[in-house]
């Protein structure tokens, strides 16, 4: 007697991925799938290597993700990520490149475009953004490129929708930079932000750190770990350096200069001097600065995460934040701010993402977690 085989209780819970490749830096991708209705598992907001390195997770793990992008990295006009293991000396274009292909590679839809405004509601978040045809990384243009404040997020015209299911939050953060004539030039080059990142070209060399307070303390020690030929300026502000402060200065040498820098002279992409007020030429090989920086854009406010001092959005081992199915990877986190962390705590995030997703019918309880909800439990509910 023949045996009846028995019926599949599902249908397949994969589709068909086309392998025709979508255009990047265009609104294409997305008219296509908002024509179909199609939402996104996870949208990821910045394309940095937090973002980017999420985002290729998340597409081996065949989840529909996009990538929503401004084009505007914060380490664009450095010379080179330091301290990726296997990638000595790649730059930040080709850091970005490369992962970006690689990306595409596992059905990943990259857009360019700023994300004006995020709200969540029953059925997951609706983003907003502004296509935009032209990025500061696509034109490899130096400066500040965001097209708008990080507090603009009135509807334009252009601005299209989209939604997801889960969030990623990797944008990052903005320094502010010195008014200070021909920095532009050298930055990147001689003038730097990060001495983990940059540090160790400063060997032996002399450095101006152009900050004040317990940032110019802080960033002058930690420069001593290359260099002992450091000068502090503050660029007319008040030192605001406390007496401890001061003590451990004056042991190392490291004095400190309150006049106001009139410009910096350069040498092709280096720097032959600092000319300050009086006229007077303050000789330096790198600049160091430290004035204060801020998340660039406001998305993590409109959202309601919990937040620190410093605006970093705080989150927890996994990379989730404080409100459900939103997680937060990179420099917008507290931590050290290194390429390669930032690329560490998007993967983290990618697998908390993955699991949050993934159907209770194809997940096990961890060891011991029944044991210990059942010892809650009365005898009678057991």
């Amino acid at each position: 007697m023949p045996i009846e085989r028995p019926r599949a209780c599902c249908t397949p819970f994969l589709r068909a991925r086309s392998s025709r490749r979508v255009p990047s830096g265009t609104a294409h991708a997305l008219r296509t799938r908002m024509a179909r209705a199609i939402d996104f598992d996870v949208a990821i907001i910045g394309g940095g290597p937090a973002g980017l390195t999420a985002a290729l997770w998340l597409g081996r793990y065949l989840h529909r993700v996009v990538v929503i992008d401004s084009g505007d990295p914060r380490n664009w006009e450095t010379r080179g990520v330091n301290g990726f293991p296997g990638h000595p000396g790649i730059t930040p274009a080709e850091f970005r490149g490369r992962t970006r292909d690689e990306c595409r590679e596992y059905g990943v839809e990259l857009v360019d475009g700023f994300v004006a405004r995020i709200k969540r509601d029953d059925d997951g978040f609706a983003i907003d953004f502004d296509p935009m045809p032209a990025t500061k990384a696509r034109e490899d243009q130096r400066g500040p490129g965001a097209p708008r404040a990080p507090s603009d997020n009135a509807p334009r015209p252009e601005t299209r929708s989209l939604r997801a299911q889960r969030v990623l939050l990797a944008f990052g953060l903005r320094d502010e930079w010195p008014k200070v004539p021909g920095l532009q030039q050298v930055y990147g080059s001689a003038a730097h932000v990060c001495p983990d990142c940059d540090g160790y070209d400063t060997r032996g060399k002399k450095v101006v750190v152009i900050a004040s307070g317990r940032k110019a303390a802080s960033m002058a020690l930690n420069l001593t770990t290359w260099t002992h030929d450091i000068v502090i300026c503050t660029n007319g502000r008040d030192p605001d350096l406390d007496s401890e402060q001061c003590t451990k200065l004056d042991a190392l040498n490291i004095p400190v200069l309150s006049e106001r820098i009139e410009r910096v002279l350069p040498e092709g992409d280096r720097i032959y001097a600092l000319e300050l007020e009086g006229g007077m030429h303050l000789d330096c090989d790198h600049i160091f600065f430290a004035l204060s920086q801020r998340p660039a854009d406001d998305l993590g406010f409109q959202l309601d995460c919990e937040r620190d001092d410093d605006g970093h959005i705080v989150v927890d081992p996994h990379q989730h934040t404080s409100v459900e199915y939103v997680w937060a990877a990179g420099d917008i986190t507290p931590g050290a701010q290194l390429a390669v962390v930032a690329a560490a705590e998007g993967a983290i995030a990618a697998l908390s993402i993955h699991k949050s997703l993934v159907p209770d019918e194809r997940k096990l309880e961890p060891p011991g977690r029944k044991a210990r909800a059942d010892a809650y439990l009365l005898p009678a509910q057991r």
